[in-house]
């Protein structure tokens, strides 16, 4: 454990040695203080007031306001809780029901992997907005229906990426040392494959949670997503495109909001696959190596 924990602090080291990785992080941290502490903020998301409807940034309301008058800083941040919510939820989803199809394609291989590869097939092959449109036409709209649409959608990607890390570690000396002590199947899986194959899913669950928002955004965009009074990022990027002549920052600042945020979980994702990429290409020590097989 003590080896895992100091290769886990020299990865976050070199991490945040990127700085373009180090500055993705601390926006992400804000952005989910933010939306944590939404109900403390002085702003009212809320609050309406037509006379002060499609207001410009001004010292009162920083991101200036809607149609209705209401402060878009606070939509903004209200709204940044909606699509992380969503994407901590998408992956989630994900997770539970890709990670042990892959587990189980790869470990048992045979009849098994076919049947759940093909799934998986069926899966990659609809388009995920359409897929995810059809979901919520029969679930309905809600937060929660979005939020199984785009998890639904993100299943296939998990599922290879664990089948094709199960299939490189199913040969290895630890692993047919641990089944030559009588390990069962479940044990073998769970508490000696998937702790050694946890660095590409990490990287999958950041992507994924960047093809998350930026999903639900599109949906919300379409009319399909969290129902109003929940404040949404595309739901105010379709509003307001209405006013652009007008009220250009009504659209352009929660656009901004929302490229910055998919942005910086990409950047995330990929130094944080280059992090790992160039570990694992370095020989680890022979205790290390041990400890891993552990």
């Amino acid at each position: 454990m003590t080896a895992r924990l100091r290769r886990l602090s020299l990865a976050l080291a070199a991490l945040l040695a990127d700085r373009g990785a180090a500055i993705s992080l601390a926006f992400l941290v804000v952005v989910t203080l933010l939306a944590a502490g939404a109900g403390w903020l002085p702003m009212d998301a809320m609050r309406q007031d037509i006379l002060k409807a499609l207001e410009p940034p001004s010292a009162a309301h920083w991101f200036g306001t809607d149609e209705l008058g209401r402060d878009i800083l606070a939509r903004v941040i209200l709204g940044a809780r909606t699509s992380l919510q969503t994407a901590a939820g998408a992956v989630a989803i994900a997770a539970v029901v890709g990670i042990p199809m892959g587990l189980v394609a790869g470990y048992f291989g045979g009849w098994r992997d076919t049947v759940l590869m093909r799934f998986v097939d069926v899966l990659l092959a609809l388009p995920g907005i359409l897929f995810a449109m059809a979901i919520i036409a029969v679930l309905g709209r809600s937060q929660m229906a979005a939020l199984i649409a785009v998890g639904i959608t993100g299943v296939p990607n998990f599922a290879r990426i664990t089948r094709a890390q199960v299939l490189s570690l199913r040969s290895r000396d630890f692993v047919t040392a641990v089944e030559a002590f009588g390990a069962s199947s479940g044990y073998a899986m769970a508490r000696t494959i998937l702790p050694n194959a946890w660095s590409p899913i990490m990287v999958q669950a950041i992507v994924l949670a960047s093809l998350a928002i930026l999903l639900e955004a599109a949906l919300a965009f379409l009319g399909i997503g969290v129902p109003p009074p929940t404040p949404s990022w595309g739901e105010m990027l379709r509003t307001g495109k209405n006013y652009l002549h007008e009220a250009p920052h009504y659209a352009v600042l929660p656009g901004i909001a929302l490229t910055l945020t998919i942005l910086s979980f990409d950047t995330l994702g990929r130094a944080m696959s280059r992090v790992l990429e160039d570990r694992h290409g370095q020989a680890m020590p022979a205790g290390d190596r041990q400890e891993e097989g552990r």
